[in-house]
């Protein structure tokens, strides 16, 4: 039985399904709430960034091997009531700078950042 992936939109899903190596398997694509980002990906091989931003107007998808990550994060404001807000931001750490991604609620940051450190810790 094929495992559950969670997505927030199904074009944002097809583009990482259609982007898989062979026997990649696709955990999550979540949207980005910032202007930039347009989505995060998460296989069992890499991250996948959807960058709507790119130099000359253009979209660039970008893809970082788990063993190129030096560390993840995730940050959100707390409220009056010591609860997290809706959103909340994941930073991927490599040597060659930081990643940063905007998410709608903190479960899928949360899962995101959890994801992430599971295959940068195993790798």
């Amino acid at each position: 039985m094929a495992e559950e992936i969670y997505y927030d939109k199904k074009d944002q899903l097809q583009v990482v399904q259609n982007s898989l190596l062979p026997d990649e398997t696709v955990f999550a694509v979540y949207d980005g709430k910032d202007v930039g980002t347009g989505f995060i990906g998460l296989t069992d091989r890499r991250v996948i960034l959807q960058d709507n931003s790119f130099a000359g107007g253009r979209v660039a998808v970008t893809s970082i091997p788990y063993s190129k990550i030096v560390a993840v994060s995730y940050a959100s404001n707390a409220s009056v009531f010591g609860r997290f807000t809706e959103e909340t931001t994941v930073a991927i750490h490599t040597s060659h700078g930081t990643y940063e991604v905007l998410l709608r609620g903190s479960e899928k940051a949360k899962h995101t950042h959890d994801v992430i450190l599971h295959y940068v810790v195993h790798s």
